[in-house]
């Protein structure tokens, strides 16, 4: 379980089980990190102190909406660009950063004339240029997609098909349960094989299960078909419904995310005699042997009461299907590296018809995503040195330090908590390691051969490269420096197994920092974060880890229960938050988002106030210092999205809507109540007995 600060929905698989049109904008002289005038042209202008006063509506009262209060007529004049889903601060930044990776990769691919360069700027060079040859992919078409194919089409057994689904771990196949390697929960010191549920195509199970989800399920159905007849699959359309009954089987018989997110629940060690006790019917050895595991005796299984069921739908279904299954899959995975008629078919039902994406993105970008994707750390290294001060390590530290300070000082002040359970968490934030910017050692990539006329084997070959990586380490002491994102992702993570909260060079940009912006603006953007990360680690989820970074109950009893207690009250209130007609958030699911949250905001808020010494806050343009904090903190969540986008989030992403990170942070928030005169009678005023008070 990682938990990122801001999700998109990822398009490349991960190894482990658990992670442009602005509004009315100041003028201000563009900031001193763009590097040039394309770059400024992706800058917002935050002002003399940090904030973008014109995009706010003060004809809206900040107690009937704060979010549109603060971000109103940015966000009503915002445009989502055709090819994005949704767009505000986040998306702005990661166009920036977009923009420095298309420079490094068109930089590298001008000096790499090498055909399979050694050096990692050879290798990221060659890789954007057979990513950019769309006239080579066009001329290959399905050709490298045979082989696979083949393998497919020659198995003879279902045991045979495990086998091969096993090689998905590091391949382009597709399997019904995934096979990872990471940290043992409960011994973070070595590492242990996962297996999870997986085999759905559809962003989640509600998508087949769910009436209003029937037309996106019916579309689905007719790409399933589209993919197999590019690839000359006999019998397309007949096996592209046996495809989609056969996994709304699988829907049927799968946790949901909610469930997922109790890491108790998911901890379920055993062997693979146990295992295959546990779930006949699926040939548990062939999974391990096809995934280069077969001497393994060991693993760790999530989903427990549903992998009886999924074996027992595999034994049950014919081959037949299952063969056409995996070939769709084979498609449909490996179609953003093949041509036109693939890239476009992927485009038109995955952006177009699930999320509501208006337009393609232009090929440079989509071979920024698949360098990134291959070579991350390769690239990163290179924008960390052009792009990365070392003044910002310095201030986010100092920064880090004193949301710590203040975290420790909420914990030792709450009333509900019990002395013992107090001391381990305590314990717990002292010992939290903290990684900004960039990580300590840079990964080799020696080992992966990348060819300037090979998109599908550079993508192919890099799988298989990161799976030998992550295999070779099985009995080697746990890499604790190991990161999660690459420097060049706009984002942050709380990882609960190493006790560690990590902030990549990325985010460390207006409008989440910004060196030359008044004090409460940052505290209110980059501290809310950091404060954030932090509370993450004692949010429903990571609070059920120690200071080593061990699952294990250090609670009593009572103080369990009081945590639970409110908790549910956090999440009954988010329920109530309607983001489109019919369509609410999941509590359950965005709980610990929503914890992290309210905790971020609350620790960011005693740190500012702290930072000044005892000297009362400057009045700057009229706005005391707690009206600054909170409109910095608005500033970051600005931001809209396609309403097919909202509606796959509200039940794939354990992440709220931008809006409910605004107005369902501040309603529990008491100087917020004080700092913009919200009284009753106001629609967000929330009486003191029943806000929320968790830290």
């Amino acid at each position: 379980m990682v938990a990122p600060f801001f999700a998109e929905f990822p398009l490349m698989k991960t190894f482990w089980l658990n992670a442009v049109a602005v509004g009315a904008l100041t003028l201000a002289a563009c900031p001193a990190w763009a590097q040039n005038a394309a770059e400024a042209a992706l800058q917002p202008h935050y002002g003399s102190w940090g904030f973008d006063v014109l995009g706010e509506n003060r004809a809206v009262k900040p107690g009937d909406d704060f979010n549109a209060f603060a971000n109103g007529t940015y966000i009503d004049g915002l445009k989502i660009p055709a090819d994005q889903t949704r767009y505000g601060s986040f998306n702005i930044l990661r166009d920036l950063s977009e923009a420095r990776v298309h420079a490094i990769l068109d930089e590298a691919a001008a000096k790499t004339t090498d055909a399979a360069p050694k050096t990692s700027p050879g290798k990221i060079g060659a890789a954007y240029k057979a990513f950019m040859d769309e006239g080579r992919a066009e001329a290959l078409g399905a050709t490298p997609l045979a082989k696979d194919l083949v393998e497919v089409r020659a198995v003879k057994s279902k045991g045979e098909l495990a086998r091969l689904m096993g090689k998905a771990a590091g391949g382009v196949q597709f399997s019904l349960f995934s096979v990872g390697i990471g940290p043992d929960d409960k011994d973070p010191n070595r590492y242990l094989i996962g297996i999870g549920q997986d085999g759905l195509g559809l962003p989640d199970r509600d998508y087949y299960l769910t009436p209003g989800f029937a037309p996106k399920k019916a579309a689905y159905q007719a790409y399933v078909a589209q993919m197999l007849g590019l690839i000359g699959w006999s019998d397309a359309g007949v096996q592209a419904k046996a495809i989609v009954d056969f996994e709304t089987q699988v829907a049927e018989a799968s946790w949901t995310k909610a469930q997922m997110r109790d890491p108790d629940a998911v901890y379920n060690p055993m062997t693979v005699a146990e295992l295959e006790q546990l779930a006949p019917g699926f040939d548990w050895s062939a999974l391990m042997s096809g995934a280069e595991l077969g001497d393994e005796t060991h693993v760790l299984i999530d989903a427990k009461g549903a992998f009886p069921k999924l074996a027992a739908l595999y034994a049950a279904t014919p081959l037949t299907t299952l063969k056409a299954w995996e070939a769709f899959h084979i498609a449909d995975d490996s179609s953003p590296y093949l041509s036109k008629a693939f890239t476009d078919a992927r485009f038109e039902f995955r952006n177009r018809t699930l999320s509501g994406q208006e337009a393609q993105k232009p090929r440079w970008k989509r071979g920024v995503a698949a360098v990134n994707s291959a070579l991350g750390e390769a690239v990163g290294e290179v924008y960390v040195a052009r792009y990365f001060p070392p003044e910002s390590r310095a201030k986010m530290e100092a920064l880090i330090a004193n949301l710590r300070a203040a975290l420790g000082r909420r914990i030792e002040r709450l009333e509900w908590m019990s002395p013992a359970t107090k001391a381990e968490a305590l314990k717990k934030l002292a010992n939290f390691d903290v990684q900004v910017g960039y990580p300590k050692k840079w990964r080799d990539y020696s080992g992966l051969e990348i060819r300037a006329d090979d998109l599908f084997g550079n993508m192919a070959r890099s799988e298989v490269f990161e799976w030998a990586y992550q295999r070779d380490r099985l009995h080697k002491p746990v890499d604790k420096d190991e990161w999660l994102m690459t420097p060049q992702t706009v984002n942050a993570y709380n990882n609960p197994d190493f006790n560690e909260v990590v902030f990549p060079a990325a985010i460390l940009q207006p409008p989440f920092f910004n060196a030359s912006a008044d004090p409460a603006v940052n505290y209110g953007g980059i501290g809310a974060v950091i404060g954030h990360e932090m509370t993450h680690g004692f949010d429903d989820q990571g609070r059920k880890y120690d200071a080593g970074g061990r699952l294990r109950d250090w609670w009593t009893g009572e103080d369990g229960k009081n945590f639970d207690a409110r908790a549910d009250k956090l999440g009954a209130a988010y329920e109530k938050i309607a983001i489109l007609p019919g369509s609410h958030i999941n509590g359950k699911l965005t709980m610990g988002e929503n914890i992290a949250d309210l905790g971020g905001i609350l620790t960011s808020l005693d740190a500012y106030h702290e930072s000044l010494g005892g000297q009362p806050a400057p009045i700057i343009d009229g706005l005391t210092g707690d009206q600054r904090f909170f409109l910095g903190f608005a500033q970051i969540w600005r931001g809209k999205s396609r309403d097919d986008t909202l509606r796959q989030q509200m039940v794939s992403d354990p992440h709220s809507p931008e809006k409910a990170r605004v107005d369902g942070v501040v309603v529990n928030v008491d100087p917020w109540y004080a700092a913009f005169g919200v009284k009753p009678g106001d629609s967000l005023y929330v009486a003191p007995a029943d806000r929320v008070r968790i830290w």
